[in-house]
């Protein structure tokens, strides 16, 4: 099975941490030149020195935040230009804060709009042409397993991460005839900074211990554990390759079958 990426660039987006740091480390120990973009330049560059560059690779790290959409195009299109043409664009960004859709205002919504969605556009526009022109490219959206079946107490979330499915798989048959794909991964409970979050929130609202929480959460996984970011790494290595030629616009979940439906 060809799942090498010697020759071929990618960027992936939330590097600094969980499962964008997983993403960049497989790629880049599979022979893929990566560009770690998140906001904090010095954990970045820790991340980038640490990368395998066995096969010759040159990693770059860009600092940029999200949720300003002019300075990520402006940081971005340059970084292309000087660096490209890629191949694989891996987008994963900070899960949005907890609370009932009913009870977020429309600030929240625009916030986490511009941080998923209009960044993924922003970063999809800039790498797209060069990807027809190679006749090969791996659009990969790490969002949530909310679009399938809506998290309790994810309002925003479940919103914003529904938009971003819903737009990959209109891009998925704009742009199959050019060679690339775009699909979108499905977290569930993941063993990361976020899983962190939820549990303490859900544990300061209910009164139950963080040990409890734990335990019932993974309780609803079949698995009977949280999922490790290298599981999701393992799988968007799988979407980037040649391997998956034929696979577009799907949506995988990886949740250790804790999502009910089909």
């Amino acid at each position: 099975m060809d799942i090498g990426f010697t020759g071929k660039r990618a960027i992936v987006c939330g590097a600094s941490k969980g499962m964008g740091r997983a993403a960049a480390v497989e790629l880049a120990s599979l022979g893929a030149s990566v560009t770690l973009i998140a906001r904090r330049a010095d954990v970045l560059e820790q991340v980038r020195a640490g990368l395998d560059k066995s096969r010759g690779q040159k990693h770059y790290a860009l600092a940029a935040d999200f949720f300003d959409a002019p300075a990520l195009k402006e940081k971005i299109t340059a970084h292309v230009a000087a660096q490209g043409p890629f191949h694989i664009l891996v987008n994963i960004a900070g899960g949005p804060p907890a609370g009932p859709a009913h009870q977020a205002t429309v600030t929240d919504f625009e916030r986490v709009f511009t941080q998923h969605l209009l960044a993924s556009h922003i970063l999809m526009q800039a790498v797209v042409e060069g990807m027809k022109a190679e006749k090969y490219g791996r659009i990969i959206n790490v969002i949530s397993t909310s679009v399938k079946q809506p998290i309790k107490g994810l309002g925003v979330s479940n919103t914003i991460r529904g938009a971003v499915a819903s737009w990959a798989k209109t891009l998925a048959g704009e742009l199959g005839p050019f060679g690339i794909t775009v699909n979108n991964i499905l977290p569930g409970p993941i063993d990361t900074d976020r899983m962190k979050e939820i549990v303490e929130g859900k544990a300061k609202k209910t009164g139950r211990s963080i040990e409890e929480i734990i335990a019932l959460e993974k309780a609803e996984v079949p698995a009977g554990r949280f999922g490790k970011p290298e599981e999701i790494a393992q799988a968007i290595a799988f979407l980037a390759s040649p391997a998956a030629a034929y696979i577009n616009g799907i949506y995988l979940p990886v949740d250790g079958g804790r999502t009910a439906s089909l």
